[in-house]
């Protein structure tokens, strides 16, 4: 097990001191990856206001951290512009995280209309918002590693490379990174807002139970005794602890409203990839389950054969280096949910992840 060192002397410490009062508007803060998010920013002492649809899985790692509590005006659709609005009068957000989205590649194929509605239109609607939002600051939107036109040679993608999408999932991610740019030169610029980007590789942590997640799949096969079904064992991914990329919007918003000169859009990602085969086998061993697993013999839709992206950018302006390797990971992922089954304090356990991760960043500033 081990622990990655980056360029110690260019560490943006994620810094509780900017972090305190400071009014953050978080979309998509019941999500996996937004309820990671949401904890964090509440420990370093922001006052956070979520804005999303409510849990889409029960159980859902937002009812563990909040213990189920959710105001009704943190639940909201941003295909509604009155919805927006109202969250936006009550919240006065300094900084905005736009994470909220149809985040699912099958389901984009099942329900097109959704997934750009939601991930296009919803943008669209945050930005028209936000427009007359008076003491903003900074607006990060999160979007994905799968926004590159992608001809699976492997390579790994730089944030210069050409935007592409040939689901709809990727495609309404492209579209989000455009609508971005667009609204940054259009109306934000002008008035000293910063408008960015941030495209990560897939993440894996405690208290994912999203549709058609790896590890959420792998653990319930484990949890019946059952092989584990995979579609592509041979597939390569940009496998990454949630915490990882997370560290790396607190650290890229921060440097936004300190004025640092910064590129509009940032890669957050593992410095390789890895296929899906070596991660489940990893799992397996470190859970010591007796299952194997097995290759869907179904009818699945197309998905990217290869996906790898350069984190050099983000380490160069921001010092962000991906911190824990695979092993490490999978060990945190394992931790999490072995200690969800004995009974554990899981909002205690996950801020013991978070601190821990912190630690590694800050220790190295």
């Amino acid at each position: 097990m081990a622990i990655r060192s980056g360029t110690l002397e260019s560490v943006v410490m994620i810094d509780p001191v900017f972090w305190a009062d400071r009014r953050v508007l978080l979309t998509g803060h019941t999500g996996f990856k937004g309820a990671w998010l949401a904890q964090w920013l509440r420990n370093l002492g922001a006052h956070v206001t979520g804005f999303s649809l409510a849990p889409a899985t029960d159980p859902s790692l937002h009812d563990l951290l909040s213990n189920g509590h959710h105001s009704p005006a943190e639940i909201g659709d941003l295909r509604e512009p009155a919805e927006i609005i109202a969250a936006l009068q009550q919240s006065r957000p300094e900084i905005v995280i736009h994470m909220a989205a149809q985040a699912v590649v099958r389901r984009s194929y099942d329900d097109p209309v959704e997934t750009f509605s939601t991930n296009i239109m919803g943008t669209v609607n945050l930005f028209e918002a936000l427009r007359n939002s008076p003491d903003l600051k900074a607006v990060l939107v999160i979007t994905s590693d799968k926004v590159y036109e992608n001809n699976n040679a492997g390579a790994a993608f730089r944030e210069q490379d050409h935007l592409g999408g040939s689901d709809p999932y990727s495609a309404s991610k492209g579209c989000q990174d455009i609508i971005s740019h667009s609204y940054r030169r259009s109306f934000f610029e002008a008035r000293g807002i910063k408008v960015s980007t941030a495209r990560a590789g897939n993440v894996v942590g405690g208290g994912d139970w999203s549709p058609d997640r790896l590890l959420k799949d792998v653990e319930a096969a484990v949890a019946a005794r059952q092989a584990v079904i995979i579609r592509n064992p041979l597939a390569t991914r940009p496998w990454q602890h949630v915490l990882e990329p997370l560290a790396g919007y607190l650290m890229y918003a921060q440097a936004m409203v300190q004025g640092a000169s910064l590129p509009p859009a940032l890669n957050f990602g593992p410095h390789s990839s890895a296929t899906v085969e070596t991660v489940v086998d990893m799992y397996l061993k470190a859970r010591a389950a007796k299952t194997g697993w097995q290759q869907d013999q179904g009818s699945n839709p197309e998905e990217a054969h290869a996906l790898g992206i350069d984190v050099t950018l983000a380490g160069e302006t921001l010092g962000w280096q991906p911190r824990l390797d695979l092993e490490t990971t999978i060990a945190w992922v394992t931790d999490w949910f072995n200690a969800l089954a004995s009974g554990q304090d899981m909002k205690s356990l996950s801020n013991n992840q978070i601190s821990t991760y912190q630690s590694l960043i800050n220790n190295a500033a």
